[in-house]
């Protein structure tokens, strides 16, 4: 046995004060002293400061995040801004973080928060003149796989369109950079300079320092007791010193999160891990480096590991079955007066990844191990963060639910004092959207989900990623009985939505790949069934309002950008941000005078019925506003043959002349009742219904019966993908989005800049139309081989990067790939050509005139027009 095993237990219970200079105080001692202090003295003793009555924001919770938010709001101009910390500011997770900073992130927007973060952390100690132990050393992930190594190319062509540097290296710069590494296990790097790591303490006292140079005050001890929203939506702030009357609050808690939420009735999807590491004495070999080594991450062995002081910090992610989960804290509570304590360290959690890195790293074999950590981070389902306003409380804020709150504190602190400031993100962050869950996301699917982000935290991350851990959870539409068994199930916004579907013959099962893989064939199959005959797909994850009331039309003519439709008439609208940018796509049908019904994307639905909702309050309308999603499924029918199928099941007149484009009726389906209206995001002849869950299953069914003759069948959205981009259609997320304005995006059509209505953003488009765009998304189609593009690669023009794809697929009617991509004006013609870098390969691209194919209405019009001629 090596002499680390024997160390490691003769040390897990020393504190960190050699590391940091903090003391603990071990868990069993925990005191409430600070809160009776508190309670018994007035405010101006204990805080050694006047307390204020007002504020225009309050944040609550003192680690590295809630004080970056107080920082960035302070300097940006805000006067008054509050800071309240119940016990002492890096109390949580913050000090006993391991300080890691990484510009890598796997996902595109996040990129810019981590950008942001170290740049501030660079400027941090000579603006306040707080020392923040910054380090960096640059940072490498190792392949030590050849999947690793294509994962990296994958996430090169997704770096190269960003501001940040990247480089995919062999094992002799790796081994260059961190040279007590066992090079021969590994095949490749992805070496990112700047990377290093802070010190968590110091970075956050140092933005404490700045927020209060610009004007912010902060109280400590000053534990929140109340919450109390008042009728026009300020907040009543309690705590043991007074009450604050804010025009906003943020929960910046950390893992008290959901203890915070759960004072105005919110269940916040948050939970507590333990997430350990192990601090060694100094190393020889350590010491005798002439410079810092890099931070390395061995993503076979689930470590990171960097120099600290003369010795080395290494931190593993257990596999699932053995990490550990904090759940007592979410039946009972965070225990009181827990701040600056740690867990009981378990060493045999942890051995199996000890022993690769004794493998990977072989002087920690014989190296003295000083200290072993074991405290809590904060997680939620998906291991990203709740950050921004949340839906159904006015300005209630988030910024919760960071396991990684050391990088992300300076980026979401300048992002949300960003858009607190100015009304609108200051770039597209849906992913970290605080509205993405809903009640489905419930104990048991929260502890499930974080107990698989845990322990999948360095798993090779595929293209069409699925985890399959909680589900289904209890959002399930009316037809998912009928089809679980048949389709390979996506993941939307708590509902199983099926990609694609088996036949005899076919490789079943979820095939992740960085190339095509086992469900391309079959998509195929569905595209030209729905091409030629008829396909049925389930729709139910849309996102679902109602809006009635008298001033309905006059709210939704503010809110969107389009012309409302008269009364039995379907629109695509655009809400748009007061800047000018695609905040949300919207189809909207009004069903009666004054009665509308609107559909968003299934990821969407929470944010804008957040955005709706908070213009209605705002602007005094006299409104009724219902999410009915959850009550409502969704069943599309698209295809040639579509149109004899339901006229089988219905006495309503199906024919064009009688059911026309965009229109929409109240229809008889088999007996049942059903909203029908037509229009198919196939592009292809086609009807959404909506209809109650309860009835789902039937229509369904009866509608399978009725088509045998007609050859109908199911199809998923993977070939609904495919189908959408042969004809054109952008995507909300994708071509559209909060980076983005519906002029550069081709979307004029939808606009109507002449229309009475201010509506939001109007003034704003109206300038950008008169200054002109610099780039427009151009369509573009694609020589490869067995890969195809996803969205988010870097394009390349004569040997420079000039934008980047936003979607993508293998266009089966025309047998070729195809993308959306963002271009300079310069190069949007059609016929000009570009290459698309694909897993480190740059294939040939040309601008092509959209579409590759017309869609039915188009097709049925020209031949009209055809026929007349003759």
């Amino acid at each position: 046995m090596s002499r680390i095993l024997n160390l490691i237990t003769a040390h897990v219970r020393r504190d960190l004060s050699a590391c940091r200079g903090i003391a603990r105080l071990p868990l069993r001692t925990i005191s409430c002293t600070s809160r009776k202090r508190a309670e018994e003295s007035d405010a101006s003793t204990v805080l050694g400061k006047r307390w204020k009555d007002t504020a225009e924001t309050v944040i609550i919770g003192g680690g590295c995040v809630g004080v970056s938010l107080a920082y960035h709001l302070a300097k940006g101009g805000m006067k008054d801004v509050v800071l309240l910390e119940k016990s002492e500011l890096t109390a949580g997770s913050t000090w006993h973080a391991a300080g890691l900073t990484t510009y890598y992130h796997p996902g595109i927007n996040l990129k810019k928060v981590h950008y942001d973060s170290i740049k501030l952390y660079e400027s941090l100690e000579a603006e306040t003149g707080q020392a923040v132990g910054f380090h960096q050393p640059g940072s490498v992930r190792i392949a030590a796989t050849p999947a690793r190594v294509d994962e990296m190319k994958y996430q090169m062509t997704r770096t190269h369109w960003h501001v940040t540097e990247q480089y995919f290296i062999g094992p002799e710069k790796v081994h260059e950079l961190f040279p007590l590494l066992d090079v021969n296990k590994v095949l490749a790097g992805l070496y990112t300079p700047g990377d290093g790591h802070i010190d968590p303490y110091s970075l956050t006292m140092a933005l404490a320092a700045g927020a209060r140079m610009y004007g912010a005050q902060i109280y400590n001890p000053a534990p929140v007791t109340g919450l109390n929203p008042t009728a026009d939506g300020k907040w009543d702030v309690q705590t043991p010193h007074g009450t604050i009357r804010a025009n906003r609050i943020v929960n910046a808690t950390g893992f008290w999160a959901r203890e915070v939420g759960k004072l105005i009735g919110f269940d916040h999807p948050t939970i507590p891990v333990h997430h350990q590491y192990v601090v060694t004495a100094t190393v020889p070999e350590v010491k005798a480096l002439k410079k810092e080594l890099a931070v390395i991450r061995d993503l076979e062995g689930s470590y990171y590991l960097r120099q600290e002081r003369d010795g080395l910090l290494f931190g593993p992610y257990e596999k699932m079955e053995k990490m550990v989960l904090q759940d007592s804290w979410v039946r009972e509570g965070v225990p009181p007066g827990f701040g600056k304590e740690l867990f009981e360290s378990d060493l045999d959690r942890i051995m199996e990844h000890v022993e690769m890195a004794m493998e990977m790293i072989p002087v920690l074999k014989t190296a003295d191990i000083i200290n072993m950590v074991s405290g809590p981070i904060t997680y939620t389902p998906d291991l990203l963060p709740m950050v921004g306003p949340h839906q159904g409380m006015r300005n209630y804020w988030c910024a919760i639910g960071f396991g990684y709150g050391v990088i992300h504190a300076g980026g979401i602190g300048k992002f949300l004092s960003d858009w607190i400031r100015n009304g609108e993100p200051p770039y597209d962050l849906i992913e970290c959207d605080p509205n993405r869950y809903g009640k489905w996301a419930d104990v048991p699917f929260m502890c499930a989900k974080a107990r698989e982000s845990y322990g999948f935290n360095n798993v090779v991350g595929y293209p069409k990623e699925e985890r399959f851990a909680g589900r289904p959870s209890c959002r399930m539409s009316g037809v998912y009985e009928l089809l679980k068994d048949k389709a390979s199930m996506g993941f939307h916004a708590g509902w199983e939505q099926p990609h694609w579907f088996y036949k005899p013959g076919d490789e079943v099962g979820y095939k992740p790949s960085f190339k095509r893989t086992n469900w391309f064939a079959p998509v195929g199959r569905e595209c030209k069934l729905v091409m030629e005959k008829v396909g049925v797909v389930d729709l139910t994850p849309f996102g679902k309002f109602t809006v009635k009331g008298k001033d309905s039309h006059r709210l939704l003519d503010r809110l969107f950008a389009n012309t409302m439709p008269k009364v039995g008439l379907t629109n695509i609208s655009h809400m748009l941000t007061p800047t000018g940018r695609v905040f949300a796509e919207v189809t909207i049908t009004q069903m009666a005078p004054g009665e509308f019904m609107l559909i968003t994307g299934s990821g969407s639905e929470r944010h804008d019925l957040r955005w709706i909702e908070d213009e209605a309050a705002n602007g005094g309308y006299d409104v009724d506003i219902s999410n009915v999603t959850d009550g409502l499924g969704v069943l599309g029918i698209a295809g040639p043959n579509s149109r004899r199928v339901l006229q089988k099941l219905t006495d309503e007149d199906m024919s064009d002349a009688g059911f026309k484009f965009l229109h929409c009726k109240s229809i008889q389906l088999a007996g049942v009742p059903v909203q029908a209206i037509r229009i198919s995001y196939t592009g292809e002849l086609g009807w959404e219904l909506y209809i109650e869950q309860k009835n789902m299953a039937a229509v369904y069914q009866a509608m399978m019966e009725a088509g045998k003759d007609e050859g109908i069948d199911n199809f998923g959205t993977y070939a609904m993908n495919s189908l959408r981009l042969e004809k054109g259609f952008r995507g909300w997320g994708a071509e559209m989005n909060c980076d983005t304005n519906p002029l550069e995006a081709g979307l004029d059509y939808f606009i109507k800049l002449n229309k009475p209505a201010d509506f939001i953003g109007k003034a704003a488009l109206q300038e950008i139309k008169a200054k002109g765009v610099r780039r427009k998304l151009s369509y573009i189609t694609l020589d490869t081989d067995d890969i195809d593009p996803e969205g988010n690669e870097t394009v390349w023009h004569n040997g420079k990067v000039v934008g980047n794809t936003t979607s993508g697929a293998y266009s089966y009617s025309t047998q070729q790939s195809l993308a959306f991509a963002y271009l300079p004006l310069d190069l949007c013609s059609v016929g000009e050509k570009v290459q698309v870098e694909l897993l480190g390969r740059k294939y040939n691209a040309m601008v092509v005139q959209e579409p590759l194919v017309l869609t039915e209405p188009t097709r049925t019009r020209l031949q009209k027009k055809a026929k007349s001629k003759a």
